[in-house]
């Protein structure tokens, strides 16, 4: 009988436990607009400048007041210059280090980890690949997306990549680079990491592959 209580306590502690709170490693971003217009102010980019917004909609989004703006979406607007492209199986139509900037708002979550076609392929890091090769040296990536433990990330029956507050500072950075077995090529200096509500806001700087 007091075996049987013990399991009973040991089974509510259990439950109890996986009902707290997932505690948040980064604090809250702050105000995003100013952020970004003091980057740029500690920045200085040679100009002109040129930022691209992924999975823009109709009009992209241009945080860092760049010169010149240019957008990828499903729907292509050539008075804007937003480009068709399905980016869960294709690349970014621009050319090598074309941008100093590139945002990506409530997009990556969008983006696939894992497809056959009917071969295996990457598509996250593969767009990571691209992102880095779109990039200037020391070229900005801002991305903004709903990550967990909010119930955000997973509610949307399209968001099928779950990012968390160590996805970018462990796989895609400059010192660890485990998304390196899974064919990334590139190298990516955390600059600023924190939450703005349920979003994730992650900046960070193209460096060399060291």
């Amino acid at each position: 009988m007091l075996r049987m209580l013990r399991e009973a306590l040991n089974h509510l502690d259990v439950r109890l436990r996986s009902l707290r709170p997932v505690p948040l490693k980064y604090p809250r971003f702050g105000n995003l607009n100013e952020f970004c217009r003091d980057y740029v102010s500690r920045t200085p980019r040679p100009t002109p400048t040129r930022t691209l917004d992924l999975g823009c909609g109709t009009v992209p989004r241009n945080p860092f007041g760049a010169d010149a703006l240019a957008g990828i979406d499903i729907r292509a607007n050539p008075v804007l210059d937003v480009r068709y492209a399905d980016l869960a199986i294709g690349p970014i139509p621009f050319e090598d280090a074309a941008f100093d900037y590139v945002t990506a708002f409530d997009f990556l979550e969008h983006v696939p980890r894992v497809l056959y076609l009917p071969e295996r392929r990457f598509p996250f890091v593969e767009l990571m690949n691209e992102i880095y090769r779109v990039l200037k040296p020391g070229g900005t990536l801002l991305s903004f997306t709903p990550a967990f433990p909010f119930a955000h990330a997973f509610r949307d029956p399209t968001h099928v990549n779950i990012l968390t507050e160590t996805t970018f500072p462990i796989y895609f950075d400059d010192q660890n680079r485990h998304a390196a077995i899974y064919g990334f090529r590139g190298a990516f200096q955390i600059v600023r990491q924190g939450w703005r509500r349920k979003h994730l806001v992650t900046v960070m700087r193209k460096v060399e592959v060291r």
